[in-house]
Protein backbone atom coordinates (compact mmCIF):
# COMPACT_ATOMS: atom_id res chain seq x y z
CA UNK A 1 0.00 0.00 0.00
CA UNK A 2 2.74 2.50 0.88
CA UNK A 3 4.53 1.77 -2.42
CA UNK A 4 1.33 2.59 -4.31
CA UNK A 5 1.04 5.86 -2.40
CA UNK A 6 4.60 6.87 -3.29
CA UNK A 7 4.25 5.66 -6.88
CA UNK A 8 1.26 7.97 -7.38
CA UNK A 9 3.59 10.99 -7.04
CA UNK A 10 5.51 9.79 -10.13
CA UNK A 11 8.79 10.91 -8.57
CA UNK A 12 10.49 7.61 -7.81
CA UNK A 13 11.69 4.85 -10.12
CA UNK A 14 10.93 1.17 -9.30
CA UNK A 15 14.30 0.64 -7.56
CA UNK A 16 13.73 3.64 -5.31
CA UNK A 17 10.26 2.38 -4.46
CA UNK A 18 11.76 -0.97 -3.42
CA UNK A 19 14.07 0.86 -0.98
CA UNK A 20 11.03 2.11 0.94
CA UNK A 21 10.98 -1.03 3.05
CA UNK A 22 14.43 -0.24 4.44
CA UNK A 23 13.60 3.40 5.19
CA UNK A 24 10.33 2.73 7.02
CA UNK A 25 9.42 0.53 9.97
CA UNK A 26 6.01 -1.17 10.04
CA UNK A 27 4.07 -0.95 13.34
CA UNK A 28 0.71 -1.96 14.71
CA UNK A 29 -0.93 0.18 17.37
CA UNK A 30 -3.78 -0.96 19.56
CA UNK A 31 -6.87 1.17 20.04
CA UNK A 32 -6.10 4.02 22.50
CA UNK A 33 -2.32 3.68 22.00
CA UNK A 34 -0.42 6.91 21.40
CA UNK A 35 1.99 7.55 18.56
CA UNK A 36 3.34 10.57 20.44
CA UNK A 37 2.28 12.21 23.71
CA UNK A 38 2.06 15.84 24.73
CA UNK A 39 5.39 16.91 26.26
CA UNK A 40 7.43 14.38 24.28
CA UNK A 41 9.75 15.22 21.42
CA UNK A 42 8.46 13.91 18.12
CA UNK A 43 11.30 12.18 16.28
CA UNK A 44 9.19 10.23 13.79
CA UNK A 45 6.54 10.73 11.17
CA UNK A 46 4.18 7.96 10.10
CA UNK A 47 2.03 7.02 7.14
CA UNK A 48 -1.35 5.61 8.20
CA UNK A 49 -2.14 2.31 6.48
CA UNK A 50 -5.27 1.53 8.49
CA UNK A 51 -7.10 2.95 11.47
CA UNK A 52 -8.17 6.36 12.70
CA UNK A 53 -6.11 8.77 14.80
CA UNK A 54 -7.02 11.91 16.66
CA UNK A 55 -4.73 14.79 17.58
CA UNK A 56 -5.61 16.56 20.79
CA UNK A 57 -4.24 18.89 23.41
CA UNK A 58 -5.16 19.41 27.04
CA UNK A 59 -6.06 22.69 28.69
CA UNK A 60 -4.98 23.89 32.14
CA UNK A 61 -8.04 22.27 33.71
CA UNK A 62 -7.17 18.87 32.24
CA UNK A 63 -9.84 18.78 29.53
CA UNK A 64 -8.80 17.53 26.13
CA UNK A 65 -9.71 19.10 22.81
CA UNK A 66 -9.60 17.19 19.55
CA UNK A 67 -8.47 19.37 16.70
CA UNK A 68 -7.64 16.87 13.97
CA UNK A 69 -8.44 13.38 12.73
CA UNK A 70 -6.16 11.25 10.55
CA UNK A 71 -7.28 8.42 8.31
CA UNK A 72 -5.64 5.85 6.01
CA UNK A 73 -3.30 7.45 3.46
CA UNK A 74 -2.63 10.40 5.80
CA UNK A 75 0.61 11.33 7.54
CA UNK A 76 0.79 11.80 11.30
CA UNK A 77 3.32 13.59 13.49
CA UNK A 78 3.48 16.34 16.05
CA UNK A 79 4.84 18.54 13.28
CA UNK A 80 5.98 21.56 15.28
CA UNK A 81 7.94 19.25 17.58
CA UNK A 82 9.25 17.23 14.63
CA UNK A 83 10.54 20.42 12.97
CA UNK A 84 11.91 22.22 16.05
CA UNK A 85 13.06 19.30 18.19
CA UNK A 86 11.18 20.76 21.17
CA UNK A 87 8.59 18.91 23.26
CA UNK A 88 5.23 18.71 21.52
CA UNK A 89 1.98 20.31 22.60
CA UNK A 90 -0.27 17.52 21.34
CA UNK A 91 -1.02 13.84 21.66
CA UNK A 92 -1.69 11.61 18.65
CA UNK A 93 -3.85 8.67 19.70
CA UNK A 94 -5.21 5.71 17.77
CA UNK A 95 -9.01 5.68 18.04
CA UNK A 96 -9.10 2.22 16.45
CA UNK A 97 -6.51 -0.50 16.02
CA UNK A 98 -4.08 0.90 13.48
CA UNK A 99 -1.22 0.03 11.18
CA UNK A 100 1.43 2.59 10.27
CA UNK A 101 4.73 2.88 8.43
CA UNK A 102 7.16 4.98 10.49
CA UNK A 103 10.28 6.87 9.44
CA UNK A 104 12.70 8.56 11.84
CA UNK A 105 13.67 12.22 11.47
CA UNK A 106 17.34 11.37 10.93
CA UNK A 107 16.37 9.01 8.09
CA UNK A 108 14.20 11.73 6.49
CA UNK A 109 17.19 14.09 6.56
CA UNK A 110 19.55 11.45 5.16
CA UNK A 111 17.17 10.57 2.31
CA UNK A 112 16.76 14.24 1.40
CA UNK A 113 20.55 14.66 1.26
CA UNK A 114 21.04 11.49 -0.82
CA UNK A 115 18.38 12.16 -3.41
CA UNK A 116 16.67 15.41 -4.39
CA UNK A 117 13.50 13.46 -5.21
CA UNK A 118 13.02 12.84 -1.49
CA UNK A 119 13.48 16.53 -0.72
CA UNK A 120 10.84 17.34 -3.34
CA UNK A 121 8.50 14.66 -1.95
CA UNK A 122 8.81 15.98 1.62
CA UNK A 123 8.20 19.53 0.38
CA UNK A 124 5.00 18.37 -1.36
CA UNK A 125 3.83 16.71 1.88
CA UNK A 126 4.63 19.87 3.87
CA UNK A 127 2.67 21.96 1.37
CA UNK A 128 -0.30 19.59 1.64
CA UNK A 129 -0.18 19.85 5.45
CA UNK A 130 -0.13 23.64 5.23
CA UNK A 131 -3.14 23.68 2.91
CA UNK A 132 -5.04 21.36 5.23
CA UNK A 133 -4.23 23.56 8.24
CA UNK A 134 -5.38 26.66 6.36
CA UNK A 135 -8.62 24.92 5.40
CA UNK A 136 -9.21 23.96 9.04
CA UNK A 137 -8.62 27.53 10.23
CA UNK A 138 -11.07 28.92 7.68
CA UNK A 139 -13.56 26.20 8.54
CA UNK A 140 -13.37 27.03 12.25
CA UNK A 141 -13.97 30.70 11.57
CA UNK A 142 -16.77 30.55 9.04
CA UNK A 143 -18.60 27.19 9.09
CA UNK A 144 -21.19 26.09 11.61
CA UNK A 145 -20.96 22.69 13.32
CA UNK A 146 -23.46 21.01 10.99
CA UNK A 147 -21.51 22.06 7.91
CA UNK A 148 -18.20 20.90 9.43
CA UNK A 149 -19.78 17.56 10.32
CA UNK A 150 -21.16 17.08 6.82
CA UNK A 151 -17.69 17.82 5.42
CA UNK A 152 -16.24 15.07 7.61
CA UNK A 153 -18.92 12.65 6.45
CA UNK A 154 -18.22 13.40 2.80
CA UNK A 155 -14.54 12.57 3.23
CA UNK A 156 -14.67 9.45 5.39
CA UNK A 157 -18.26 8.27 5.98
CA UNK A 158 -17.45 4.74 7.21
CA UNK A 159 -14.55 5.79 9.41
CA UNK A 160 -16.44 8.69 10.98
CA UNK A 161 -18.86 6.13 12.44
CA UNK A 162 -15.94 4.64 14.41
CA UNK A 163 -15.07 7.91 16.15
CA UNK A 164 -16.59 8.28 19.63
CA UNK A 165 -19.18 11.02 19.93
CA UNK A 166 -17.20 13.03 22.49
CA UNK A 167 -14.18 13.28 20.14
CA UNK A 168 -16.33 14.41 17.22
CA UNK A 169 -18.12 16.95 19.40
CA UNK A 170 -14.79 18.28 20.68
CA UNK A 171 -13.49 18.60 17.12
CA UNK A 172 -16.63 20.51 16.10
CA UNK A 173 -16.55 22.73 19.19
CA UNK A 174 -19.97 21.62 20.44
CA UNK A 175 -21.43 19.37 23.11
CA UNK A 176 -22.15 15.69 22.43
CA UNK A 177 -25.84 16.47 22.89
CA UNK A 178 -25.75 19.12 20.16
CA UNK A 179 -23.92 16.68 17.88
CA UNK A 180 -26.63 14.07 18.48
CA UNK A 181 -29.21 16.60 17.27
CA UNK A 182 -27.15 17.34 14.16
CA UNK A 183 -26.81 13.62 13.42
CA UNK A 184 -30.56 13.15 13.67
CA UNK A 185 -31.17 16.08 11.33
CA UNK A 186 -28.95 14.61 8.62
CA UNK A 187 -30.11 11.01 9.20
CA UNK A 188 -26.79 9.62 10.38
Amino acid sequence: MIKNYFAAFELFDPEELEQLETAFEYRKLDKQACFVREGEKCREVAFVVSGVFRSFYTNDEGGDYTYCFRFPNDWIAAYSSFITGKPGLETLQAITDAEIWVIRKDKVAALALENSKWERFFRIIAEQQYLELEKRIFQLQKDNAAKKYKELLLGQPELIRQIPLQYLASYLGITPRHLSRIRKEINF
